[in-house]
């Protein structure tokens, strides 16, 4: 379906969603629906980004199938909210190939990743534990672009998406409010607490909440350790291989077990959860993102567990080969959700307060 036919559609049902007004208080979307009656095309891609897919309006609602308005809300913001990442994505082509061919992308990126790796350890370190295998000097010369490239072209998206939703200049205040909701995810609790119906319709769950911050808080912590270690090697002179009471292993190693726990609880709740009440053609691409993320906590938990065995070698180049296919692929993957999903809810924040001004 074109871009037009699918906010044409998410529009239709956003305007009898806005007549009904049931699910007034189940997260941030239909309080920002509520707001206008009617919808610029920038407002259905806020609103399809300011979705969490827990499927409590469909649920709940009284306008699905077999009824002839035929209502499936979470299904046409998916859909919305897949087609702006590709728009906005710099360059597009990546992001499409990925939403709809994830799995082999992954897979091939990860394996070919690796082989590379595998060819540059020939070469020989000059180091001490993972140095003996692959240099330093080789490690910041290969992850320093890899980091970088994705980078700008999130920040060339993250900008269309602003002109698009017709954002603001941003407040502190925004950045607080919006922040706020992201760490608690508190739109996952569906408004009244109890939690959202995203893997079994007859049961209000927090389980698809703490998987996220599971998933959240680990990446974060692996991130902080990455940066504790450059901070010691660059400021401090201090070199790896660090010991387990260093600062980058107690970040790293429980947000490894965050990492890899979070990932696989996501993937067991996608199983149980219907397809259909989300993007059916970015389904592949949602799993294989969450698979390659845990997968690169989880080899990063066996490289530290084994990496005085004959196995690490083999182990670092998987591993490596895994954390450079996750950020290289980050602006086309569902990594990018964290990305717009922050800026939608700094412009709610915007919208929030523009409302509170004029009362």
């Amino acid at each position: 379906m074109q871009t037009l036919d699918l906010i044409q559609e998410a529009r239709r049902q956003a305007g009898i969603c806005n007549a009904c007004r049931y699910c007034e208080g189940y997260c941030s979307v239909f309080p920002s629906m509520h707001a206008g009656r009617a919808f610029s095309d920038g407002d259905i891609v806020q609103l399809a980004n300011l979705c969490h897919n827990c499927r409590g309006c469909y649920y709940a609602c009284q306008y699905t199938a077999p009824h002839e308005f035929d209502l499936n809300l979470p299904a046409a913001l998916a859909e919305v909210r897949r087609d702006s990442w590709e728009s906005f994505a710099w360059p597009q082509l990546l992001a499409r190939r990925f939403h709809t061919h994830g799995g082999a992308v992954a897979l091939v990126s990860v394996l070919g990743f690796a082989l590379i790796l595998w060819a540059i350890r020939g070469l020989g370190g000059n180091g001490d534990g993972f140095y003996a295998t692959l240099s330093h000097t080789a490690m910041v010369a290969i992850f320093v672009p890899a980091f970088l490239l994705p980078s700008v072209s999130i920040g060339i998206g993250l900008r269309r998406y602003w002109r698009s939703v017709g954002g603001q200049r941003v407040r502190l205040s925004h950045l607080m409010t919006a922040f706020g909701k992201a760490v608690r995810m508190k739109d996952l609790a569906a408004g009244h607490g109890e939690g959202c119906n995203f893997e079994d319709e007859d049961r209000f769950s927090h389980a698809r909440r703490y998987a996220h911050q599971a998933i959240l808080y680990g990446f974060l912590l692996c991130f902080a350790s990455t940066s504790a270690g450059t901070a010691m090697h660059y400021g401090f002179d201090l070199h790896a291989p660090y010991g387990f009471w260093s600062l980058p292993k107690l970040l790293g190693v429980p947000g490894g077990i965050l990492l890899t726990i979070g990932c696989g609880w996501m993937a067991v709740l996608k199983r149980q959860s219907d397809p259909a009440l989300g993007d059916v053609r970015a389904w592949g691409g949602e799993k294989a993102f969450v698979l390659l993320l845990g997968f690169a906590g989880l080899s990063g938990l066996l490289l530290y567990g084994l990496g005085q065995t004959p196995l690490m070698p083999a182990l670092l180049a998987l591993h490596l080969g895994a954390v450079l296919a996750f950020f290289l692929l980050t602006p086309f993957t569902k990594m990018a959700h964290g990305f717009y999903r922050s800026a939608a809810l700094i412009r709610d924040a915007q919208r929030i307060d523009t409302a509170d001004r004029k009362n």
